[in-house]
């Protein structure tokens, strides 16, 4: 896919870290120059509801200004909202669907209404928790869209992040470790 602007859109639940990491996602386009937007959708704001977010990532400045309707690219933080929600609406079948889940491609791609793109996997909450002790998915989602769309220099995008890290975490190393841990684990484990 070449295209100016990249477009990504988020769902996971309140208190999962979705909007977070696109936030995170938008800080380190910006960081290798990129024009950025990220922003969520707000909604009912409570633990564990649907949440929806969205990034653009441009060469070129983002003068749209709306949510995102015909994304490249799908984050899917939560899994169980491959049951009530339309994650692939309008999701480009040239781009990918990147789902939080254990279980490989070909046995959720069924849920995902005939999408015929490419259904990336990831199993965030076992490398959440190998690396940073609980249940974090948006770390590992982060570095698993980052893999599948290219959008960002994977190499870049680790010292970017590694620096936001020791800017964020400067009194806790340990945190700084393991959150680069599973990025690095996340970017070789997500798969087709």
């Amino acid at each position: 896919m070449n295209k100016e602007t990249i477009e990504i859109r988020w769902h996971g639940r309140g208190g999962q870290g979705a909007k977070t990491a696109c936030l995170l996602l938008a800080d380190a386009a910006f960081a290798s120059g990129k024009h950025v937007q990220g922003f969520p959708e707000y909604g009912p704001e409570r633990m564990g509801a649907p949440i929806t977010a969205y990034n653009r990532i441009s060469d070129i400045p983002c003068t749209i200004h709306s949510n995102i309707y015909s994304p490249d690219y799908v984050v899917v933080v939560d899994e169980s909202l491959l049951h009530s929600v339309d994650v692939t609406a309008g999701l480009n079948p040239e781009g990918a669907i990147v789902i939080n889940t254990p279980k490989p491609a070909d046995e959720v791609r069924p849920l995902l209404k005939g999408y015929t793109g490419g259904v990336y996997t990831l199993d965030a909450r076992k490398l959440s928790e190998e690396h940073l002790g609980g249940y974090f998915p948006n770390t590992p989602m982060l570095a698993a869209i980052v893999q599948v769309s290219k959008v960002l220099d994977p190499v870049r995008f680790i010292a970017d992040m590694e620096a936001s890290f020791k800017h964020k975490f400067a009194t806790k190393p340990h945190v700084i470790a393991g959150n680069m841990n599973c990025l690095i684990q996340s970017m070789k484990e997500v798969h087709a």
